[in-house]
């Protein structure tokens, strides 16, 4: 497994604005993503995170600093990330089926029809919806139609997936089934991912670290935790384990200080350890889903 597998190097954003100084959204976020490591990204709205995915996602340049995905630098979109966003953003005039086999078309070229209808199918049935694979978005729950736009990010054999909070607009309920299922689908494949999130909880049960971001605007890393909970992790027992409620009053008390103002976003992360962070370098010279954009 690479150590620097996903490289997010003195990354900022900022914007033109009245009287010549830029307003900096986010500025010196310094990364490193282990190959199969689950990361989340957490914060108050407005700090900046969704920005961060963004630019790593290739739909957002960045005004300063670069991201690097197993060694070559993010320009643009491109098919070697598999994006999932709140809203699917799914073709409606299309089934599930046409859908996820859209985004094959674009990685399997050169296979026949028969093969990338049997790569569709194996991505449906990866999250369950082999079944109902002639039907339409419109006929799909929210659920489904959220499991549909993972199973096209999945169907791109992306090197890292990349999760905008896929899980915010659906009820508690079906909000943890797709938890369940997406820790499942990590466990069997160990994909590469790198989540946005406002849940602890589900922060918690996913994550191997947790990147805590200061508020804006000027948003940066304040923090980096790792989670101290074994794997597999079960929902059931998960809240007895000794180190979840101490887990869970540290991440809410980080969100708590920086929403008073009381976090020192200069100030090196507390968890940063070789394989973490803080690694200052000198600064480097919406229709669809991202990943159905072939690479620059």
């Amino acid at each position: 497994m690479k150590e620097r597998f996903l490289e997010l190097t003195q990354l900022g954003k900022s914007y033109p604005a009245p009287g010549g100084r830029p307003a900096v959204i986010v500025r010196d976020v310094d990364l490193r993503v282990r190959e199969g490591e689950f990361v989340c990204i957490i914060g108050h709205s407005g700090c900046g995170k969704s920005t961060v995915l963004a630019m790593v996602m290739g739909l957002s340049d960045p005004t300063a600093g670069a991201v690097l995905l197993d060694g070559k630098e993010v320009v643009g979109p491109g098919l070697d990330r598999g994006v999932v966003f709140q809203s699917p953003a799914l073709l409606p005039w299309l089934s599930a089926r046409d859908n996820v086999l859209l985004a094959v078309e674009q990685v399997m070229q050169d296979a026949s029809r028969a093969e990338r209808l049997a790569h569709t199918d194996r991505a449906l049935e990866q999250v369950g919806l082999l079944g109902i694979a002639e039907q339409r978005p419109a006929e799909l729950s929210a659920g489904m139609r959220q499991r549909l736009g993972i199973a096209r990010a999945l169907a791109l054999s992306p090197k890292v997936l990349l999760l905008d909070e896929p899980f915010s607009l659906l009820d508690t309920l079906t909000r943890m089934e797709l938890q369940d299922e997406l820790m499942r689908l990590w466990e069997a494949e160990r994909k590469t991912v790198l989540m946005v999130t406002h849940d602890v909880d589900e922060t918690l049960f996913l994550a191997d670290r947790v990147v805590m971001m200061t508020n804006g605007p000027a948003a940066t890393i304040g923090d980096i935790f790792s989670v101290p909970l074994p794997r597999p992790r079960v929902r059931e027992t998960l809240a007895d384990h000794p180190e979840y409620v101490r887990s869970r009053e540290r991440l809410l008390g980080f969100l708590e200080a920086a929403e008073s103002g009381a976090v020192r976003p200069d100030s090196q992360p507390a968890d940063a350890s070789a394989h973490d962070v803080v690694e200052r370098a000198a600064p480097l010279p919406e229709v669809a889903e991202a990943s159905l954009h072939p690479a620059r």
